[in-house]
Parts: structure tokens; sequence; C-alpha cells
């Protein structure tokens, strides 16, 4: 059994679920989601993200998106539709949401689980990843195995992006 933790910010799209089921092939898979709650702290950053993206919609309801103690309840059903998508993939997934110090709980769930890799399955953060202030550039330094930056898919608005409360 492969292991590998997946972090993520937002519900996982069905061609999320694809790829990180199919990158090992055939090899029966683990997986640990930590969902991490949207934070007040980053909303410029996310702000100035969507536009260089050119989601300027996105953009003009960061101030609209939960955050905080409001994020939990929107992140916990982003947690629990992202578990079950993988389990329907047929991969085995637990998870939880990061409450506090995202690196540390993710040194502690790789050396807890024995995790051959982590995955950061995350939507582009041009300004973090220019100062190697993203989790993928933080978590190389931190975790002692593989860690792998995919980018996530950008939902549209709908019926996904209302489990993450973006919508």
């Amino acid at each position: 059994m492969f292991t590998t933790v997946l972090m993520i910010e937002q519900p996982l799209a069905p061609a999320d679920v694809e790829m990180v089921t199919t990158l090992h092939g055939d090899e029966q898979i683990s997986f640990v989601v930590l969902m991490q709650p949207r934070g007040d702290q980053d909303r410029l950053l996310r702000a100035v993200d969507d536009v260089a993206l050119g989601y300027l919609d996105d953009a003009a309801r960061e101030n609209r998106v939960p955050e905080g103690d409001e994020a939990l309840p929107p992140a916990e059903r982003a947690l629990a539709y992202s578990l079950e998508a993988l389990r329907a993939a047929g991969a085995e997934a637990v998870g939880e949401l990061v409450s506090r110090h995202p690196l540390d709980l993710l040194k502690t769930v790789v050396e807890r689980t024995g995790a051959d890799e982590v995955i950061v399955l995350t939507a582009p953060h041009f300004v973090e990843e220019f100062f190697h202030r993203d989790w993928t550039s933080r978590a190389r330094h931190k975790v002692g195995v593989p860690v792998l930056k995919l980018f996530a898919q950008h939902e549209p608005e709908g019926d996904e992006a209302e489990k993450d409360g973006s919508a």
C-alpha cells in the first residue's frame, strides 16, 4: 500500500481525484487528506492570484468568503466530499482539518503514517511561490519524503464551489 498525504484547500474536482488516484498506476493508494480552511491572513494574496489568473469575479468576491471560525463548516463539508470522492475512486482515505501550523501537522502525519509522499494540491499562488513561502517549498525542507505540487482544477460557480463556501 502506497501512502500519500494530500494537502488541499478546496474540495477535490473530479479531474483532481482522477489525477491523484492514477499517479502510481494500478498500485493501491491510501490517502491522508489535510484540509486547510481559509484564513483571513491570505485574503489579499488570494485576490492577487485571482486577478493574475484572470478570475476577476473571484477576486471581487474574496471579501465574502468565510474565514476564521466561519470557514470551519464549509471546510468540513469540503473534506467529507473529497474523502468520499477518493473512496468512490477505489482509494482508502481518511482526513482532518488543519487547525494550526499546517507544516507541523504535516510532519507529524508523515511520521505517524509512514507516508511515502506528500502531494500539495493547490491553486497557483504566485506571490507566495515567488518568495518560496508556499506550502510545497516549505514542506520540502520539513517532511523528509518527496513533495509533489499539483495545481487543483478551478471549479466553476455552482455546486462544487458551494461545498467550500466560496460561492
